[in-house]
């Protein structure tokens, strides 16, 4: 099991999603903080998400009130719309949903609520992998009366675990009754998702942001964070030898401000896994770097779903090595590029790891991160193109070292890992 888990809010920051005393929370508590506002205009709300410029927090960064107003609209030529609190954290090194989901649920769930009167919705799902996060919504349901949802109906969906079953179109699948795989797109969700209907399928940290929204308004969710990525965020942060931390920081924070609150000096940095594992490596340029998409976007990178792992003694060869023999075993097996590709680069990469590859297995393996992109059904494949792609880029020396069997930090204790850096206790 992990460590403890850290959790704490920016300095003189007020926090909006990690507020409330230790604990779940329950329903008086969270009405006592201002919770299930009443709506008086649905469309009203939806104009503040537009200009608040609230950005989805699953990893794609896609604007949430494109998202609302394209359901909304779809659905005004169907027979009604669905809307999918997508709670299954797919990302191993990532918590920030489950903790939301273990401690916050009215939180998630007053989200929800907002989000389905928005696109007109009356069947709602909260979508979990986590059995704790899922009993943690149950209770908190049977602490409503309904009318309090505004008659929309909820279900809490259990899942397995698997990284590609927070996928959308896994999530929809998995949610009509089939395999929790991925389709080919299109059609998206947003045109044809749950039993046919448009559906809005959005992570619970995006929806926990429409309650502060409604009581404050969009000129406040800008007060912290950049014109282009607005507001605070959760980012959780794993490595460096200590205990997992979960934080909600205001987007465009230095990164190296992030590491002081961490306890982590720079000095020990060599680089870091972003994203989870989805955005890959970045060198020590992240130390200059600030922790907002288009900072981000600009190297080369990206916060995905709000997670990075800090690589001090862990050699990058053996991280992206274990990471992608994760996406090798995780993939679904259904395209064959995906199923081959995944399989390739975890060959190539643990050759190299283990002071055994040629010349001839690197040049390979750029070539795969570079043609394979964009092949599968879901983003694994992609994922795994990011990693192998930046560690030849960005850990080019580390590469060498390990083409000469030279490694001094594997020989010390070479990394390896089922799930890298998973964050298990909360």
């Amino acid at each position: 099991m992990s460590p403890s888990l850290t959790v704490a809010s920016w300095p003189d920051v007020e926090p909006r999603l990690l507020c409330g005393e230790p604990g779940r929370e329950d329903y008086a508590a969270y009405r006592e903080l201002g919770g299930y506002q009443p709506l008086t205009s649905a469309d009203d709300l939806l104009e503040e998400v537009d200009r608040s410029g609230l950005l989805g927090r699953g990893g794609a960064a896609f604007p949430l009130a494109v998202k609302l107003r394209t359901v909304r609209d779809n659905g005004r030529l169907s027979t009604g719309t669905v809307v999918v609190a997508n709670g299954e954290e797919g990302e191993p090194a990532s918590v920030k949903d489950r903790w939301l989901l273990r401690n916050r649920p009215h939180l998630v769930l007053d989200g929800l609520r907002l989000a389905a009167a928005v696109v007109a919705a009356d069947r709602s799902y909260v979508y979990v992998s986590d059995l704790q996060s899922a009993h943690s919504v149950e209770t908190a349901l049977t602490e409503l009366d309904p009318a309090m949802l505004g008659g929309v109906a909820v279900e809490v969906r259990l899942v397995d675990p698997g990284y590609i079953a927070g996928e959308e179109t896994a999530v929809v699948r998995a949610l009509d009754g089939g395999p929790v795989k991925p389709t080919d797109k299109p059609p998206r969700p947003f045109q044809e998702g749950v039993g046919g209907l448009p559906t809005l399928v959005s992570n619970v940290e995006t929806l926990a942001n429409l309650p502060y929204l409604l009581r404050h308004g969009s000129a406040a969710f800008r007060a912290q964070g950049t014109s282009h990525s607005p507001g605070t965020f959760l980012i959780t942060i794993t490595g460096a030898g200590r205990p997992p931390g979960l934080y909600e920081i205001p987007h465009g924070l230095p990164f190296t401000d992030l590491l002081g609150m961490h306890g982590v000096s720079a000095d020990q940095v060599k680089g870091v896994l972003m994203g989870g594992y989805f955005a890959g490596l970045l060198n020590r340029a992240v130390l200059d770097a600030t922790l907002d998409h288009e900072t981000l976007r600009t190297l080369g990178s990206g916060l995905g779903a709000g997670a990075i792992t800090v690589l001090t003694d862990d050699c990058a060869v053996a991280v992206a090595a274990s990471v992608l023999a994760y996406f090798d075993r995780e993939n679904a097996g259904q395209c064959g590029s995906c199923f081959n590709g995944t399989a390739a680069m975890a060959a190539a990469a643990g050759a190299l790891r283990d002071g055994v590859a040629s010349r001839e297995d690197v040049t390979a393996l750029r070539r795969w991160s570079v043609v394979l992109r964009g092949r599968g059904a879901c983003a694994t494949l992609d994922a795994a193109c990011n990693v192998a792609g930046s560690l030849l880029d960005q850990f080019p020396h580390a590469v060498d070292r390990h083409l000469d069997n030279a490694c001094e930090a594997c020989h010390a204790g070479m990394f390896r890992a089922h799930r890298p850096y998973e964050v298990e206790s909360l």
